[in-house]
């Protein structure tokens, strides 16, 4: 018995080797043979484990959240979105069931690993607020350190002496990882109150005559630790855990391409 083209294009037959053609040449076959093995997996979990049972309560509410949200609660204006979605309402309603049963997913595989995995990423997870002023040489930058010690103005310093392009904003860096900041530098700054200056820090990349430098004045203006009551990194976590335990499940798939 002939099987049914996989797809009809201007009322061509397009057949699924012809499709897997399509998708080598185009170089995208392996990203979609990805995504199938990352729906088989995530499928083949949520079939077999009893621990992300979702009520029938919680997607109808979505369902009806939805509906309020985008101006469709008018059973037929419903239905006609539902039509040119080319979908119907139990393939809907299966498709919200399904999404929340992915994220419960998530909570349980990565809620086990995600206090450690917090701590081992906390370093660039961690973010700061420094001004800086950057200057060629070191009795330049302990001069202008001298005159901050006697009250003088950081930012009109940093206008006048830094050599990096944030002297216009009164040498404010902005918002920086923490792990992103040269060992020296970090340990300078874990040691130090907001509103300290620390240094002058040499800086890696110098480009003075002298082979040394450039140096840098840094002031802290605010600490901004990371924390997992953060809604919002938390679930980027769980995301990245997620991803790293689907990898490591479709790694051990055997996986074999049966169209010629």
């Amino acid at each position: 018995m002939e099987s049914l083209p996989f797809l009809t294009v201007n009322d061509q037959p397009i057949s699924i080797e012809e499709a897997v053609k399509y998708l080598q040449v185009s170089g995208k076959l392996g990203q979609f043979i990805g995504d199938i093995l990352r729906q088989y997996v995530i499928e083949q979990e949520i079939r077999t484990r009893d621990d992300i049972e979702i009520g029938t309560a919680i997607t109808e509410q979505a369902i009806i959240d939805f509906r309020l949200n985008n101006q469709l609660t008018d059973p037929q204006s419903f239905q006609e979105w539902l039509k040119r979605n080319n979908t119907d309402y139990t393939t809907f309603h299966t498709s919200v069931t399904f999404g929340y049963k992915v994220e419960k997913l998530k909570a349980v595989v990565s809620e086990p690993k995600l206090p450690e995995y917090f701590i081992e990423r906390k370093i660039f997870l961690d973010r700061l607020v420094l001004s800086r002023i950057v200057v060629d040489n070191r009795e330049l930058a302990d001069e202008l350190q001298i005159q901050i010690e006697e009250g003088g103005s950081f930012e009109q310093l940093a206008k006048e002496y830094s050599l990096a392009d944030d002297r216009v904003v009164n040498g404010m860096m902005g918002l920086i990882s923490r792990g992103s900041l040269p060992d020296t530098l970090r340990a300078a700054i874990d040691v130090a109150s907001p509103g300290q200056v620390v240094g002058p820090i040499e800086m890696v990349g110098g480009t003075s005559l002298q082979g040394e430098g450039p140096y840098g004045l840094f002031r802290v203006e605010q600490f901004l630790p990371a924390s997992l009551e953060d809604t919002q990194l938390k679930q980027a976590l769980q995301n990245e855990l997620f991803e790293k335990w689907l990898a490591e499940k479709i790694q051990k798939l055997t996986v074999k391409l049966q169209v010629s």
